[in-house]
């Protein structure tokens, strides 16, 4: 049995940034007769676990798909439900997430979130902002597409008004108007319940990302998951492109 424990994954260079997408709460509930919204409840409780995880190892950033641009087309009652989810993990997790030093910053579209779940955010994100244990992202209403373009609109904006010239327009430029200005492209991106996809998920920040696709459905993740991704991305040799196999 391959030994995926703390001490083991360990053993190698530690990422920076580690992002999550937290894909199979739907099917881990149909697959026990329960309602999906069964499956988020039971999946809040395993991103509690991937935030100590990602601690314990010493990962500096993690960022974690809660709810992408193409799920505000779920049926109602669903989407009803994660909002209910939002609104009390934000309220109830926040001042723990402060004591154990973990900083919270949300990427995404706000507009399309309620006010009040703004509010949290914002409250939430100034409470913790001076915190440096483990930066927590939490990627909410968030398409990546729509992200790189928002970006390019912005550009295009500065151009026509004469704040920049097309030609300073390079990718440290386009970079610094995503969502994610200020943190790091993720070293290694984790997907759960067996698809191979990425999703919509951080594009432009993971050209360079390592991929590790796990059959574990989202609900059941564990430390133990979280460490032997950890070991899979110990094994890989990072080049950037510079030189050949």
């Amino acid at each position: 049995m391959a030994d995926t424990s703390l001490e083991s994954s360990r053993r190698g260079p530690v990422p920076t940034h580690v992002a999550i997408i937290m894909d199979g709460n739907g099917r881990w509930a149909q697959r026990r007769g329960l309602p999906r919204t069964a499956g988020h409840r039971r999946g809040a409780d395993a991103a509690r676990i991937a935030v100590r995880a990602a601690a314990a190892h010493g990962v500096r950033y993690l960022t974690l798909y809660g709810f992408s641009s193409e799920n505000w087309k779920r049926p109602a009652d669903e989407v009803n439900e994660l909002m209910g989810l939002l609104r009390f993990y934000l309220r109830s997790e926040i001042a723990d997430l402060h004591k154990e030093g973990i900083r919270l910053r949300v990427i995404g579209d706000r507009s399309r979130l309620a006010p009040d779940i703004v509010n949290l955010i914002e409250d939430a994100e100034r409470l913790t902002a001076n915190n440096a244990t483990l930066t927590l992202v939490i990627a909410l209403s968030y398409g990546s597409r729509a992200e790189i373009a928002n970006a390019a609109r912005q550009l295009a904006e500065d151009a026509v008004a004469g704040r920049i010239r097309p030609y300073e327009i390079d990718e440290a430029t386009l970079a610094g108007r995503l969502f994610t200005v200020g943190v790091p492209d993720p070293d290694l991106l984790i997907r759960t319940s067996g698809e191979q996809r990425i999703s919509n998920f951080l594009l432009w920040q993971s050209a360079y990302t390592e991929f590790v696709f796990l059959d574990t459905l989202w609900p059941d993740f564990s430390e133990e998951d979280f460490a032997r991704a950890i070991k899979e991305y110990h094994g890989r040799d990072r080049r950037y492109g510079a030189t050949g196999a």
